[in-house]
Order: C-alpha cells, then structure tokens, then sequence
C-alpha cells in the first residue's frame, strides 16, 4: 500500500489532500519537527537520502518532490480524474502550473522567510523579495481571475500542488491584496477532502483559520 511520510506543517498535506480527494487507500508514517530548529527528525533520511518530507513509498518506489509524487499519484490512482488528458490543450498549462509552484513560485516566498530573521542585516535584500512575491503571487492572482480553480471549472492537480503557494501568502499576512488567491485558498480549504486530510494528518499551522 502507499505510505505517505508525512512531516507536520509541511507539503505533505497536500499529498493526503490529494489521495482523499482519489479516495485511494492510503497509510501515513508520521515523523515531527525538531521543537527548537524546526527541522525534520533524521528518521526521514532512511527513507530518502535528502531527509525531507514528502516522499511516499509505494510497492518498489520511493518518490520525492511534490510534483514528482502529484504526477505519480494521479497516473497511478486517478483513473483520469484531477488532471487534463495528455495531448490535450490543457495539459501543457496544467503542467505548468504544477513545476511552477516549486520552480519558482515558493522562492521569494522561502527567501522572505529565511531572510527575515536576519533582521536589519536583511533590509537591503527585502525590497527585491517583496518585488518578486508580488510579481508571481500577481501572477496567480491574474489567472484565476473569473474562474474556481487554476484550470477553469473544475479543481485539478494544479489547485492541490499550488495550494501551499496561496497558505504561505496568508501566513505571512500578504493575502489581503490578492482576492482572487484569497477565494481560492478559502474554496479549496472548504472542500470536504482538504478537511478530511486535515483529520488524519494532525495539527497544521498552514490550515484553515478560525
């Protein structure tokens, strides 16, 4: 059966988001941050050499990267379901969208997070991070305007791997000037799988805000 590795307050809960929204079976291995670094527990490291989370063990495979596990997943247990059929004038965009939210979508937003705790030391840096968060997060803003999901009428792959994207966005305060990613988070944080996976995957401090 596929394992998910799930690390607390990381990616890995759009991995179970995904597979609730499948339904597909499905265990999770839980492995928790360290309290002081908040870095992952060494444990993850006899899964997959880099030690980060997600990475899912399914039969003979050990898959990283979110994309990478997205794509598998869909190709493995979707039965066609969340994703443009190959060859179709949609499917290049959706994969698009499912590089870009590693590719280059989360890092000014990693960069703001790394660099804000230099303090003064990062002030001349800030300027061109805030010019990058608001070009790509504009961006997505754009794209959805007019519309539920990133590909249209209907969720996808694309919502689920670029859903970490619009949480980090609203955890750092941001999500106010970009309406079209504030209705899509909260859609998407409404849906009946995103809440189930938020059960089993314990506490998420990205989740939905009470």
């Amino acid at each position: 059966m596929l394992v998910v590795h799930h690390l607390n307050d990381s990616r890995s809960q759009r991995i179970l988001w995904l597979l609730e929204e499948l339904g597909a079976p499905y265990e999770i291995k839980f492995y928790q941050r360290d309290a002081t670094t908040r870095l992952a527990p060494p444990e993850l490291q006899a899964v997959h050499p880099l030690g980060k989370s997600p990475v899912i063990t399914d039969r003979a495979e050990t898959i990283a990267e979110s994309g990478a596990i997205v794509d598998y997943i869909l190709r493995t247990y979707g039965g066609g379901r969340l994703a443009p059929a190959a060859g179709s004038k949609d499917f290049e965009k959706y994969n698009e969208w499912l590089h870009y939210a590693e590719g280059s979508a989360m890092l000014p937003l990693m960069l703001n997070l790394y660099v804000g705790r230099l303090g003064e030391a990062a002030a001349p840096l800030q300027p061109r991070i805030d010019s990058e968060i608001a070009n790509h997060v504009g961006y997505v803003d754009r794209s959805l305007e007019g519309r539920d999901w990133l590909m249209g009428a209907d969720l996808t792959g694309a919502d689920i791997q670029m859903s970490f994207v619009g949480e980090v966005v609203r955890a750092f305060g941001r999500i106010d000037a970009y309406p079209n990613v504030k209705a899509w988070v909260e859609r998407f944080q409404a849906r009946p799988a995103y809440r189930a996976a938020l059960e089993k995957g314990g506490p998420y401090n990205l989740g939905p805000r009470t």
